[in-house]
């Protein structure tokens, strides 16, 4: 049935940036008014605006240019060379290229099927004297049992570093992802929850983690922040650890304010509505499975299914010959040459890789545009 034609086509796009007017007027106003594009007092009102967003103090928040430089700093705050950290190896390679990046190794383990969070039974057979913390990834901005994760670090002393990329604006237990815990890494680049053009955040109840990812983010210059958001420059200093030009610039600063305007009002409650449109258009259909997401406290930032019997290829052939784009989020890490070319055998994860397909779900998108990719889905299998 899956090599039938589509019949009907329409170009519905996997995802995009959402960004308009807003973004470009206060691009200008950094451009024209300003006249600074560097790291400066426009990086400084977004972190406390991110800061009063999640509750935290302004000094927990360190932006930086990307969600993967914020896993790198926060990496590199709290280990060293050769030490293991745990993570689910169904995640974006990027996950993984931060951890190694900073000499520590990671340690891929299971994923949970109903979550694709990570499986602690398996993480715990893989500690060792060189565990130093566990890395849980918030697919798709389901965080998981956080609670449970949090037990399972103090229980074996390790440090918590949540890979948030996916769960910026998403709850957990009646508190923002980020405002409670260790330690929390967020994206903002182009398709994200909001997005700053290119960007991240390191958020940290731990002040050294914090006063690290500031210095290190310029090239480990020590104090440096507090000189650039005074509109100066350090002459004078001294670097002690490896740093990295990771800083945020004034202009993406300055359209990721606006978007974290935009974000409760207008983004959050369209994605909420078209994942919830997807489960309800798709309840009937057999060959589909949907993950347990909570929509009440989720922003989705992507909506991955399980195509089952082994017909998520030709699905996806059908929709893109539908005009549908589709993904698949992600190929695990522990496939990768770098990472063990499959040395680890993890079958719950190997399972999902053959099974995830990513559906369109964006606020580009309108009404009709998550009808059409449902009646597709509906078509192929016949329902």
């Amino acid at each position: 049935m899956g090599e039938k034609p589509a019949e009907k086509f329409r170009a519905v796009r996997l995802s995009r940036s959402i960004v308009g007017k807003a973004e470009a007027d206060a691009v200008s106003a950094v451009i024209l008014q300003d006249g600074y594009l560097g790291m400066g007092k426009e990086v400084q009102s977004f972190e406390r605006e991110l800061a009063e967003y999640l509750g935290v103090s302004p000094d927990a928040v360190c932006c930086v240019n990307t969600g993967t430089s914020a896993v790198h700093l926060a990496v590199q705050a709290l280990t060293r060379p050769g030490d293991e950290i745990l993570v689910q190896s169904l995640t974006f390679v990027a996950t993984y290229q931060a951890i190694s990046a900073t000499g520590a190794v990671p340690v891929s383990c299971e994923v949970l099927p109903e979550s694709v969070t990570i499986d602690l039974a398996d993480a715990e057979k893989k500690i060792t004297k060189k565990t130093k913390a566990v890395l849980p990834v918030h697919y798709a901005g389901h965080a998981g049992n956080l609670a449970e994760i949090y037990t399972f670090a103090k229980r074996h002393n390790l440090r918590v570093i949540e890979d948030a990329a996916h769960a910026f604006g998403g709850d957990y237990d009646g508190k923002k992802i980020g405002s409670f815990g260790d330690t929390a890494c967020f994206s903002f680049d182009g398709i994200k929850n909001i997005t700053s053009g290119e960007g991240g955040a390191v958020v940290s109840s731990d002040p050294a983690v914090i006063s690290a990812a500031k210095d290190a983010r310029l090239l480990g210059v020590e104090k440096d922040t507090e000189n650039r958001f005074k509109g100066a420059r350090s002459w004078e200093f001294d670097v002690t650890r490896q740093g990295y030009r990771y800083h945020m610039s004034n202009i993406f600063a300055a359209i990721g304010r606006t978007q974290l305007r935009r974000l409760d009002n207008e983004f959050a409650p369209v994605r909420k509505r078209q994942v919830a449109d997807y489960r309800e258009s798709l309840a009937g259909v057999a060959g589909i499975k949907f993950f347990e997401t909570d929509l009440k406290n989720v922003v989705p930032h992507i909506i991955p299914v399980r195509v089952l019997n082994g017909r998520r290829d030709a699905l996806r052939e059908f929709l893109k010959n539908a005009g549908v784009e589709t993904g698949i989020h992600y190929k695990p890490n522990h496939l990768l040459s770098l990472y063990g070319g499959g040395a680890t055998s993890l079958p719950v994860t190997e399972m999902l890789y053959g099974e995830l397909l990513t559906l369109p779900m964006h606020p580009g998108l309108n009404d009709d545009d998550v009808a059409f990719v449902s009646e597709a889905v509906k078509r192929f299998f016949d329902v």
